[in-house]
């Protein structure tokens, strides 16, 4: 989606007691204290709208500042229930059509807003009939990767209908979940094939002979420097680093990323585990912990030794998790039909992306005819075209 530069300069709040564009590198301490007390109380986890996380990425990964954070609340004083960062757009896909939709980099792999438990459908209200009464916004409010089956867009599709309008699923992938009552020898053996799992036996023995190998987790008060250095030299020499779509292979991603893992470190939320083989990593993966979930943010493997399969050997020993009390589900963040992760993870979690109309007679009749659009273009393309929408219009 192409986003407009700005919001307009008349971009005041409909009700500036009830909803609020703030800055996020300039937030009060009270406001500072309700986004982390919000992330604690949500109804779906989301490390990447949390504060730690969410702050650098609007500094670091939107220098046009296209982004704004909106903070909703229940009533003129009452407490923060919703935060989401929204933007303008121009274009869906390519066709000119102004809309209102919900912020995301490409390294954030979850699109729900922190909503309180509870809150889901007064969040939506709110923020729809702020969108309503806001000159600037048109069209629809469209909301990437929300959990097919969560509170949140049950109650989007609720409140959509109360205000007689529709939510259109426009997008759905599924991706690798791991969630299991089983320990992590048991899971192994029930998701791993025999075949596979005797192949990795002899690859972690062949790793064995060619020195000492340990499995290493990042602990509270360790130092975290060599442990972001070790990743991102590992994950730009190897695939991504000749694409340049490592983290190290730009600036602003870096600086993110080492932000982020010292602030989700801060925050209690980091998970870094290492294989190493004489001492230098192998593989690395990182995870944030959110309780009662976990997501899988990045993972990075030395290809020299891929015919050892490091990456799926410290993925084996991750399945620590499960014995985790905190933690009942981990999310991937990977893409559909990964063939690593799908092989050793066998839950699935569906996300979709939603638009939900705006109010006024020309917003519907715009929202009508884009959603008549693309249901006719995935009538014609089938399901490949299901799985792209209107974003591969010609």
């Amino acid at each position: 989606m192409t986003v407009h530069p700005a919001f307009p300069a008349d971009a005041a709040p409909a009700d500036p007691l009830t909803v609020r564009v703030v800055d996020p590198l300039a937030l009060s301490p009270e406001l500072v204290a309700a986004w982390d007390r919000l992330a604690a109380e949500a109804s779906e986890p989301n490390p990447f709208a949390e504060r730690w996380c969410l702050q650098s990425a609007l500094h670091l990964l939107d220098p046009d500042r296209t982004a704004r954070l909106v903070l909703v609340r229940d009533g003129s004083d009452g407490p923060v229930i919703g935060i989401m960062p929204i933007a303008l757009a121009r274009h869906y896909g390519r066709l000119p059509l102004r809309h209102v939709t919900g912020w995301a980099h490409p390294n954030h792999f979850h699109g729900a807003p922190l909503v309180r438990a509870g809150f889901e459908p007064l969040f939506w209200s709110i923020l729809l009939g702020w969108c309503d009464a806001a000159p600037w916004a048109r069209t629809l409010l469209h909301v990437p990767r929300l959990t097919e089956d969560g509170p949140l867009f049950r109650a989007l599709v609720d409140v959509a209908r109360v205000r007689d309008g529709e939510v259109e699923i426009v997008h759905r992938e599924e991706r690798a979940l791991l969630e299991s009552d089983l320990s992590p020898a048991a899971y192994w053996e029930a998701a791993v094939r025999a075949k596979k799992r005797k192949e990795l036996r002899r690859q972690a023995n062949r790793l064995a002979e060619q020195g000492a190998v340990r499995f290493r987790r990042w602990q509270a008060g360790e130092a975290l420097d060599p442990w972001i250095e070790a990743f991102l030299d590992l994950e730009v020499r190897g695939w991504k680093g000749r694409a340049g779509s490592a983290l190290a292979s730009h600036g602003d991603t870096q600086a993110w990323f080492r932000a982020i893992l010292t602030g989700a470190a801060a925050a209690g939320r980091l998970d870094m585990r290492a294989l190493d083989l004489d001492e230098q990593p192998l593989a690395m993966l990182v995870n944030f912990l959110t309780p009662p979930g976990g997501f899988s943010f990045k993972t990075a493997f030395d290809e020299d030794y891929a015919r050892f399969s490091p990456g799926v050997l410290l993925q084996q020993a991750n399945l620590d998790l499960l014995e985790d009390p905190t933690i009942a589900w981990v999310d991937s963040c990977a893409a559909p039909d990964h063939p690593m992760i799908d092989s050793v993870w066998r839950e699935r979690r569906a996300l979709v992306w939603v638009n939900a109309a705006l109010s006024s007679p020309g917003d519907r009749l715009r929202f009508a005819m884009l959603t008549r659009a693309e249901r006719l273009w995935r009538r014609r393309k089938g399901d490949a075209a299901s799985k792209t929408g209107i974003e591969e219009l010609p």
